[in-house]
């Protein structure tokens, strides 16, 4: 089955030491009860496949995943066009979470009053800790051929409150004039990144997201170049047969998937090329590399309404550049254990850097109107970042993962500026154990703990003094069907 859900479970949390013991016992238990699974829903209906045929661990795709995936998700079989398949099957799923997470925010910036008053005198700095049980937004996922060789995919989804959009929505020609090194694909979709975010094992609000996908440096106004969020634009992709070598190159709209064009006229170009080797019994290892280039308005014509002058939606002029490029591996080590690496090297423009950008949100905290200059000495932010996540996969329905994600400053836009200024350190480990899969239905018993560092970036404490230390805690069952 393929799962595309970005989960919206936002916060942080301290790790519980009496929920961690009654995990533990549990997950002896676990190891003791599991077996081999079945098929996932949607595409495991259609074809009939136990799950482990595609997912490592649901989400997560395995190396026949992936080419399925690549094939416009197709087998590239009779069964493929619709008109050989059962009339009553649908191809829809549903995923959502109930949890209970405990969230830990360091260094929050609270009122204070003296005795006897109702009126905050003053301002503290404290740590906010919350617990309780919660839900995961919800995605409806819908996906397949049309017809052989024309494939789509659509997911409405919604945050944790109800409130829906459309996450995923594209059609794709797939294998053009016969050949798998062509194939096109129009409308809003998940970037082409080798370790998607998409399908990512890990559900908390800091640890359910790559960072690195994400990062913008401290008074940065440029929201354009998130490579984790899916985008608005054109694809072409190919690969070999056997899928081991793969290209992609995308043309994008710079608007980070906002529809209706409010950002004007820019665009951005993501590439990705990969190779795939065989080392015998080691497995399949594949490495590559990536890159996004583009440039985003800095420069916003205004019109005064009866708030004042505001940016007019569309009217994003003064194009600057931006880059992120970096390598890509996955490394296997036998059947049971692999290891997912990142890297990253990033650049803003310097008008970016200054806080120029995206006014539209309110990001920006400037507009690049005529005769601006930037302030003496100031320079493109530059940063350099490394995810690395291992997985243990004891069987295919028990797996343990862990992840590692830093990024540093290398140059920061205003000279003066401390070099650590926004620097993230994150660690996240994780358990998914599913009782059951099968072609109907798929549940997974999920814990999690993320723990993240951020330089310099606490309330009115000093650059240096103002290091913010957050955490989550969640357990919670995930499920489709």
């Amino acid at each position: 089955m393929h799962v595309m859900s970005r989960l919206r479970i936002r916060g942080f949390a301290t790790f519980a030491p009496s929920l961690s013991a009654i995990s533990l016992i549990l997950l002896f238990l676990v190891m003791a009860w599991s077996q081999r699974a079945n098929a996932l829903p949607a595409f495991a209906r259609k074809y009939g496949l136990r799950c482990s045929a595609c997912h490592e661990s649901w989400p997560m795709l395995n190396y026949f995943g992936q080419k399925f995936k690549d094939n416009g998700y197709q087998l590239m079989n009779d069964r493929d066009a619709p008109i050989w398949q059962n009339p009553g099957y649908w191809p829809v799923t549903f995923r959502i979470l109930p949890i209970w997470h405990r969230v830990s925010t360091g260094k929050v910036l609270v009122d204070t009053y003296t005795a006897g008053s109702t009126t905050p005198t003053g301002s503290a700095v404290q740590r906010v800790t919350t617990s309780g049980f919660d839900l995961s937004g919800l995605d409806f996922h819908t996906g397949g051929t049309l017809e052989k060789n024309f494939s789509f995919y659509v997911l409405p989804s919604s945050d944790p409150t109800g409130a829906f959009h459309f996450e995923t929505v594209m059609a794709r020609l797939d294998n053009l004039w016969g050949s798998p090194w062509l194939n096109v694909k129009l409308g809003k979709f998940e970037l082409d990144n080798l370790l998607s975010e998409k399908r990512i094992l890990t559900l908390t609000g800091n640890g359910g997201i790559y960072q690195l996908y994400h990062f913008i440096p401290q008074g940065d106004g440029n929201i354009f170049g998130q490579m984790g969020d899916n985008q608005l634009g054109l694809e072409v992709m190919g690969h070999n047969y056997n899928d081991r070598t793969r290209y992609s190159a995308s043309l994008l709209s710079s608007n980070d998937g906002t529809t209706q064009l409010p950002y004007g006229n820019a665009y951005t170009g993501f590439f990705t090329a990969s190779q795939a080797f065989d080392t015998g019994k080691a497995g399949v290892q594949r490495v590559g590399g990536y890159a996004m280039v583009g440039e985003a308005p800095t420069t916003w014509i205004t019109q005064t309404g009866p708030s004042g002058s505001l940016p007019l939606p569309g009217g994003g002029t003064g194009n600057k550049a931006f880059s992120r490029e970096g390598f890509v591996g996955q490394f296997y080590f036998g059947e049971h254990a692999d290891l997912q690496v990142v890297t990253q090297h990033g650049q803003d423009s310097a008008w970016f850097g200054q806080g120029y950008g995206d006014l539209i949100d309110g990001v920006a905290t400037a507009n690049n109107t005529t005769g601006t200059t930037l302030p003496a000495g100031a320079r493109p932010p530059i940063w350099n970042g490394i995810l690395l996540e291992p997985h243990y996969i004891y069987s295919p329905q028990l797996i343990f993962i862990g992840r590692f994600e830093t990024i540093r400053m290398q140059q920061q836009s205003t000279p003066g500026t401390p070099q650590s200024f926004g620097n993230i350190t994150t660690y996240t480990v994780a358990m998914r154990y599913n009782p059951f899969m099968t072609s109907r239905a798929g549940f997974a018993w999920h814990n999690e703990y993320n723990w993240l560092h951020q330089d310099g970036t606490g309330p009115t404490l000093g650059l240096n003094s103002a290091n913010v230390n957050t955490s989550e805690f969640l357990t919670g069952f995930d499920f489709d069907f």
